[in-house]
């Protein structure tokens, strides 16, 4: 899967959670439906583009829920 759909999935995920009233609550239960949801090969493939490209076009809230909750994913 190309990585422009891979940010695209992961930030329209993000719009959803960033709804959430508790920030913390949605942080990690974004990662954990990104670890239910998607598979590792499409988990690994966009930590790859943090790493390579700092998550820069991704929405706000999935960015800190990757850099919180990595372990998560991995």
């Amino acid at each position: 899967m190309h990585v422009d759909s891979l940010v695209r999935m992961a930030n329209q995920i993000g719009t959803f959670f960033e709804a959430m009233p508790d920030r913390a609550e949605a942080l990690h239960d974004l990662a954990q439906h990104l670890k239910k949801f998607w598979e590792p090969r499409m988990r690994r493939e966009l930590l790859s583009h943090v790493d390579a490209d700092g998550g820069g076009d991704l929405h706000p809230v999935v960015d800190e829920a990757i850099r919180l909750h990595r372990g998560l994913l991995g």
